[in-house]
């Protein structure tokens, strides 16, 4: 090993998510010049998936494809294509499936979440999910062969409404139940939900509000109450989990497995371990962020510019984040926009109908022109999308 290559500072990003992808390309786009500096990306895929578009691959749509190394040429990252099995958070190693094993000496964690699979029986072995592109196919593959029956998606939350409204879009002979402990849009500003409860309807979507699945089988689902749904298919969308390699790690995690961090977005227990997006249990004023692209990307970046501030000597900044929307689609002309005030409670201000869907289209298509600008970012700034706008912030100057 030559000196050049013994003083070179390895940072590592697991996971190619909004967050970690964001994190890697805006740390790489800044540092390209640094000859004592690498970043390298891994990933399970060497294509970026928008989980904001599964519901439409789940009916058989296609989305575009985005290829990682496309989006990191230019930057000076590399990418390492291979699941995470381990992390030793002393020995500042990552062993991936093929048992190589990657040094650090920075880490960001991004691994993301998927749906909590485990919690109710039958789930894993009867249920399909939107956790992948191939999950999100399978479940394509068997809509298109069932010529009648209920399809049963598990879980009332917006992932949920979203996938069971692209359902009944585009399988009109399919009958389609939602279920889920709270009604839809809950959340939502009383005009909202009024207009996604009438869009619900308007597809012939059954919905269930106040009950528990307790069991799923092959052909059915059964509720806390006794009763059972016959069920041609079972879309499960009901919590998430997180992978337990930060908990195995010795990383401090919360009751979930999410990454405890401080302002900066650095592991609480180790603070050369950055945690972002859905991994990160990341404290706000009003609380706990939950996992959204929304957040997501602001905090791949920060995590990216609060690295620079370190091996720039100084102290990083306080990361501060505010939500901004909620954008419900509810098939391919329609949705429901509600805006919000930075701690995600709803605003008077919604957007319906065909101008909502417009709207959703085009923050949901912000990784594209997002990703781009940050391989051309200066050490001046960074963007990322805010209700189809970019904002700028300032750097780790």
């Amino acid at each position: 090993m030559n000196a050049t290559t013994a003083q070179q500072h390895e940072v590592l990003v697991l996971g190619a998510g909004y967050a970690g992808l964001s994190a890697a390309i805006q740390l790489a786009a800044r540092t390209r010049r640094r000859a004592n500096l690498r970043v390298t990306l891994v990933n399970p895929y060497d294509t970026f998936t928008e989980r904001l578009r599964l519901h439409m691959t789940a009916t058989g749509q296609e989305t575009a494809g985005m290829s990682i190394p496309e989006l990191l040429d230019g930057t000076g990252a590399g990418f390492v294509r291979g699941w995470v099995t381990s992390v030793d958070a002393e020995a500042k190693t990552v062993r991936i499936d093929d048992d190589r094993v990657l040094r650090y000496d920075t880490l960001v964690y991004g691994l993301g979440s998927i749906a909590d699979t485990v919690t109710v029986p039958g789930v894993d072995d009867h249920a399909y999910t939107l956790d992948s592109p191939e999950d999100a196919a399978f479940l394509a593959d068997r809509l298109t062969r069932l010529d009648g029956g209920t399809v049963v998606v598990g879980g009332s939350g917006l992932t949920g409404v979203e996938a069971a409204a692209e359902i009944a879009e585009r399988h009109p002979e399919l009958q389609v139940v939602l279920l889920g402990r709270q009604e839809p849009g809950a959340s939502m500003h009383p005009k909202a939900k009024t207009y996604l409860d009438a869009a619900l309807a308007r597809l012939g979507i059954r919905v269930r509000s106040g009950v528990e699945v307790v069991k799923v089988l092959p052909d059915s689902v059964e509720l806390a109450d006794g009763s059972s749904i016959p069920a041609a298919a079972v879309l499960w969308t009901s919590g998430t989990r997180v992978s337990p390699l930060a908990a195995t790690a010795g990383l401090t995690v919360d009751e979930r497995g999410r990454v405890v961090t401080d302002s900066a977005l650095r592991s609480v227990s180790h603070p050369d371990v950055y945690a972002v997006g859905d991994a990160a249990a990341i404290r706000q004023g009003y609380g706990v962020m939950h996992g959204t692209c929304q957040g997501g990307m602001p905090t791949g970046v920060h995590a990216a510019l609060s690295i620079l501030r370190v091996l720039a000597g100084k102290e990083p900044k306080p990361f501060r984040f505010g939500y901004y929307h909620t954008p419900v689609s509810l098939g391919r002309n329609d949705a429901v926009v509600q805006f919000t005030h930075p701690d995600d409670t709803p605003r008077r201000i919604v957007l319906t109908g065909k101008r909502a869907a417009k709207y959703k289209e085009t923050v949901s298509a912000a990784p594209w022109p997002t990703f781009a600008r940050m391989k051309k970012m200066p050490a001046s700034g960074a963007f990322w999308p805010r209700g189809g706008r970019y904002t700028r912030i300032r750097s780790a100057k």
